[in-house]
């Protein structure tokens, strides 16, 4: 269930969506040691979005996953910045990550919860 949504000012264009879907999918896939059919990635591009009194590119993460280990949230956030900065030129200092591990009966899938 690990779900990554992204909401960006920056505007992304369409021949390059699925790529940047599918680098952040298998990316997070990896980080978190699960199987990349339980990813889940949400991109929301173009947003007003403002950050330091600038419109500079800038971007607000958020990483849901069960377990999620808190002793390995600065790397994710690295190597998360690191993908940002490469795909949408966001650099590190214009990002937010919200970190979150939900209780497995608060999260839902196939007509249940985890």
């Amino acid at each position: 269930m690990p779900t990554l949504r992204i909401l960006t000012n920056v505007r992304v264009p369409a021949e390059v969506r699925a790529g940047l879907l599918k680098r952040a999918s298998g990316t997070l896939a990896e980080l978190l040691g699960k199987p990349e059919s339980y990813v889940m990635v949400i991109l929301e591009d173009g947003r007003d979005l403002i950050f330091a009194g600038s419109a500079a590119p800038a971007a607000y993460l958020e990483l849901k996953s069960l377990g999620l280990p808190e002793l390995k949230t600065a790397h994710y956030s690295r190597v998360l910045c690191d993908l940002l900065d490469e795909t949408l030129g966001v650099p590190a200092e214009r990002v937010y990550i919200e970190f979150a591990a939900p209780p497995r009966h608060l999260f839902g899938w196939n007509g249940g919860t985890f």
